[in-house]
C-alpha cells in the first residue's frame, strides 16, 4: 500500500504538535472526559466545550468537526471509537469507520498533516495491537486517495503503544 511512507509514529502529547488537525478520541456526547479526550479539552481551552455542545453529540464511527481553539491545530475532528466487547460486536468496523471518517473530513478542511491518537485503546479497552492493526491499515489505504495529505502522525502514549504500533506498520508492509 502506497499510503505507509506518510505515516509516522511517534510518542508524544497531541496536544502540543504544530498539525493544521488533531483528532480526539471523543465520547458520544463530546463533552471532554478522561484520557486524549479530557486533556484535548483541557489545552484547547473552553470554546471548545461550548462548541461540542453545539453539535449535538456524534454517533460511534463517525466523526465531527470544530476550530482548534488554543491548539497549535487549526482543528480538531472528533470520532467515538467503539468499547471493545471481545471482538463480537463489529468493533473492527465501527473503528475503522472512525479512522476513514476523520482523515476525510480532515481532507475536507484542504488539511495536510493530521495526527491520530489511538483511539478506543484507553477507558473503551480496545487491544492495542488489534487497533493498531485497523488504524494503520484504514489510513493506508485512505492516503492512495488522498493525495494532498501530506503526513499522518499516529501519536502513542507511551512505548509499550508505540511498540505495538511498530510491530503492526511491519507486520503491514510485510503482507502481499
Amino acid at each position: 500500500m502506497a499510503g505507509f511512507d506518510r505515516i509516522e509514529l511517534i510518542v508524544a502529547d497531541i496536544t502540543t504538535l504544530d498539525v493544521d488537525v488533531v483528532v480526539n478520541a471523543a465520547n458520544s456526547a463530546l463533552a471532554g472526559g478522561g484520557g486524549v479526550d479530557g486533556a484535548i479539552h483541557r489545552a484547547a481551552g473552553p470554546r471548545l466545550g461550548t462548541a461540542c455542545r453545539a453539535l449535538g453529540g456524534c454517533p460511534t464511527g463517525e466523526s465531527r468537526l470544530t476550530p482548534g481553539f488554543d491548539l497549535n491545530a487549526r482543528w480538531i475532528v472528533h470520532t467515538v471509537g467503539p468499547v471493545w466487547q471481545g471482538g463480537l460486536g463489529g468493533e473492527a468496523e465501527l473503528l475503522a469507520a472512525c479512522y476513514l471518517s476523520a482523515i476525510r473530513l480532515a481532507a475536507a478542511q484542504r488539511a495536510r498533516s493530521v495526527a491520530f491518537p489511538a483511539i478506543s485503546c484507553g477507558v473503551y479497552g480496545y487491544p492495542v495491537d488489534r487497533a493498531a492493526e485497523v488504524a494503520l491499515a484504514t489510513v493506508s489505504a485512505a492516503l492512495e486517495e488522498l493525495p494532498r495529505m501530506e503526513r499522518v502522525l499516529h501519536v502513542c502514549h507511551g512505548v509499550g503503544v508505540f511498540a505495538a504500533y511498530q510491530r503492526a506498520l511491519s507486520g503491514l508492509k510485510e503482507s502481499p
